[in-house]
Formats: structure tokens, sequence, C-alpha cells
């Protein structure tokens, strides 16, 4: 067979199927989110917490068996079963933010990422594993400190402010589109 060009499977294939691009995606922030979360709990005790940056950054290890700021605590496996649905339901209505664009893709894979990320800590460690702590100190004394996180957390929040953004645009396209319709002057078929 001379003449006949064998392409690369996955520049052929895979790279054409936007799907599974996202989800190419969500397996890496999957792999850096266990990745980091895996060298927390080989090094740091339950609780521990050491200052790296004084006044400003700790790396902690820290289980969350809530939700977002520790809400809902307690509730660990409902949790999962939230997750497990959320998932499916981006999965479901994937369509709707634009999945055969890139930015459809990279949000949708960051927030596929982020949630099984933290769905394997909720079953593999009964919590999730959240890690990273900025806080100052407080002038009275104390500390005041963003919520602990970790990188499932973040991608999950950037991929929603990708979506939330697809969305406004989409939106926005939508309201310029009717706007021209609506001072177009009528076809000639519509004459008749």
């Amino acid at each position: 067979a001379q003449g006949i060009e064998k392409r690369p499977y996955f520049r052929t294939t895979v790279m054409k199927t936007p799907l599974l691009r996202a989800w190419i995606l969500g397996g890496l922030i999957l792999f850096m989110d266990q990745w980091t979360k895996g060298l927390v709990v080989a090094h740091l005790e339950l609780g521990e917490q050491r200052e790296w940056v004084e006044g400003f950054f700790r790396l902690v290890y820290w289980g969350n068996t809530g939700a977002a700021w520790s809400m809902f605590r307690g509730n660990n496996y409902l949790l999962a079963g939230v997750a497990m649905v959320a998932l499916l339901l981006l999965h479901g209505v994937r369509n709707q933010f634009d999945v055969h664009l890139l930015k459809g893709q990279v949000a949708l894979g960051l927030m596929f990422g982020g949630i099984v990320g933290n769905l394997v800590d909720r079953f593999r460690y009964g919590h999730v594993v959240d890690f990273i702590y900025f806080f100052t100190y407080r002038h009275g004394g104390g500390e005041i400190g963003f919520p602990a996180f970790n990188l499932a957390d973040s991608a999950i929040c950037v991929g929603v402010f990708g979506l939330f953004l697809i969305s406004l645009q989409k939106d926005a396209q939508a309201r310029k589109a009717h706007a021209l319709r609506l001072h177009q002057p009528p076809s000639s078929d519509d004459a008749s």
C-alpha cells in the first residue's frame, strides 16, 4: 500500500472527538490532583500544618467530609452521591456549553477532573483532602483565612467560571441575533 499515509490514531481520532478531549483534560486534572494529595497524605498527618510563607500560606492536611467551606460536614457519602449525579448531569447537558469548541472542552474537562478527584477522595480516605491554606494575622491577634482547598476544587471553580462565561456569551449572541431580526426589513417572501 504505497502512497497511503498512515496517520497517528491520537491525532486523527482522539483529537477530533470533542468530548474525548474534555475527558482527557479531566484525566490530567485527576492525575495531578491525586498526585498532590498523595504527597500530602504521605508527608503530613491528618490535621498537621506547616507554614511555608509566614503569615500568608500553610500546607495543611485537613479532611473535609462536607462540601465547599465544610458546609454539610459529616455527609461524605451523601455528597459523593450528589457529585456522581452532578457529573452525569454535566455530561448529559454538555452540548449546552459548546463542547464542540475548545473553550467548552476546557471548562467541562476542568469540572470533570475536579469532581472525579474529590469523589475518589471520598471513597478512598472517607473525606476530601484539602491542603492549600491562605491566611493572614489579625491586628488584634488570631488569624483569618480562606478555607483550605485542593487542585480539584480549583479546577471545579475555574471550570464553573468558564461555563458561566460561555453562557453569558451565548446569551449576548442570542440577544444580538434577536435584535437584528426585529430590525430587518421584510423579505420578498414575506410579502406574498
